[in-house]
């Protein structure tokens, strides 16, 4: 049985040879330019439809946005950063030297003896640099808790709410969103939990803290300005992009006349527009980097910014390359050329013999294989159909979904190869000598 498969596929090998050496060379007919033109367009347009949809959930969505950046609470760095910030702030606000000075002049209209005025000279330094120590303290405590992340989260939301109010051009809303597409984070509330926690300890000086009208950024600036541009678009078209993506490339592989080689090579320009991709987003990291540290925020806090927000974008740019690369190599097995060939006459033979075993213990798929077997080509290719469009609804695309995409389809294939009855071709008759 497998013999005869394989003597079967090299029969057909050699009569395409020969076609293709009969049939002289045409120019290139408008369908197959229309094709590659079709086909080109969808290359280009997969990275427009990787950030258009990046853009729509992170904008959009504003439970999406505050997961993105909710995290960056527990971050260190970003803790570090807020605390200097917030300690800054009270600095400028409150003399702490003064305080500390007023409370010791204080001390001495007390008429206090000599050595007890000397004493009060030489604390005085080391206690304004202890209040001070205890204030940044109290600080770094606060960040570290889980009100900060609570407040965080509070505040996220809001400038989210800021950012959707500007970039639909609503009017007269009081959320505003920086020129520069800065979004910014309220120091203010920080700052009152801050004197609530320096109340509960009893330091008295949390009463001459006032209240702080102050903010840092949390999100810069040039993301957001493209995105600012680009926001209407990313709103209609970025849960269409996909689909339009998609059906231009079943629509270009159509209208070729070698299909398997033209999503073969499609698959292989859109693995490499997503690494490109990829690429570029590492370059827009230094830029980032650069632009915002340090003048707006540190090194540290910025790369762990960069990092969270673009997180879920190049988990899904590598999973989309995977994708492409996965498609590629099953368009070169459905090829031509002569080791895609042998590669399916092996693998046609293995099954066979699978099969053939199964038959001489009595097991067989009898009509049901023969449908299947008639109908193979139609129930491939809607496996195919259905794996394609999972990947588009289980947005945002990851590596598990494309690996459990990619092995349900196998398991089609595999599932196929074995039910289906091939009719067995009659024997030529052994001529008598």
């Amino acid at each position: 049985m497998g013999e005869l498969d394989e003597l079967r596929a090299r029969v057909e090998l050699l009569e395409r040879e020969n076609e293709a050496l009969r049939t002289p060379r045409r120019r290139p007919a408008a369908r197959s330019i229309l094709a590659g033109v079709v086909l080109a367009v969808a290359v280009l347009l997969a990275p427009v439809a990787v950030l258009g949809t990046w853009a729509r959930l992170q904008l959009v969505d504003a439970d999406r946005f505050v997961a993105t950046f909710g995290p960056l609470a527990d971050d260190p760095d970003v803790q570090d950063f807020v605390a200097d910030q917030v300690s800054a702030a009270i600095d400028e606000q409150v003399d702490l030297d003064a305080v500390v000075g007023e409370l010791f002049d204080g001390l001495r209209s007390l008429d206090l003896p000599p050595r007890a005025e000397s004493a009060l000279t030489l604390l005085q330094a080391p206690a304004a640099s202890g209040l001070s120590s205890l204030i940044d303290g109290v600080v770094h405590d606060v960040v570290s808790s889980a009100q900060f992340a609570d407040i965080w989260a509070q505040s996220l939301r809001v400038a989210h709410e800021r950012a959707v109010a500007v970039l639909q051009d609503e009017p007269g809303t009081a959320l505003q969103l920086a020129d520069d597409g800065v979004l910014s984070l309220d120091l203010g509330v920080v700052i009152e939990r801050v004197k609530d926690a320096l109340a509960e300890r009893g330091v008295g000086v949390a009463d001459l803290i006032p209240v702080i009208d102050r903010s840092i950024p949390i999100a810069q600036a040039d993301a957001l300005v493209l995105v600012r541009a680009l926001y209407q678009v990313a709103v209609a078209a970025g849960f269409w992009l996909p689909w339009v993506l998609a059906g231009l490339v079943v629509l270009g592989v159509l209208l070729a006349r070698d299909r398997p080689r033209a999503l073969l090579w499609t698959s292989v320009a859109l693995a490499a527009a997503f690494l490109l991709l990829a690429a570029g987003l590492g370059i827009g990291r230094s830029f980032f980097l650069g632009a915002v540290s340090p003048s707006i925020m540190t090194a540290a806090a910025a790369a762990s910014l960069f990092d969270e927000v673009t997180a879920l974008l190049s988990s899904t740019v590598a999973a989309l390359a995977l994708s492409a690369v996965l498609v590629a190599l099953w368009a070169w097995v459905g090829g031509s050329s002569r080791a895609a060939v042998r590669t399916r006459t092996a693998v046609e033979s293995g099954v066979a013999a699978l099969r053939g075993a199964a038959e001489r213990h009595g097991v067989s798929t009898g009509r049901f294989g023969v449908a299947v077997d008639r109908y193979r080509g139609p129930i491939l290719v809607a496996g195919l159909v259905v794996a394609l469009l999972l990947l588009i609804v289980l947005r945002p695309v990851s590596f598990g979904a494309v690996v459990g995409v990619a092995a349900g389809v196998l398991v089609l294939v595999v599932l196929v190869e074995l039910l289906r009855r091939p009719p067995i071709a009659p024997m030529a008759p052994e001529e008598n000598p």
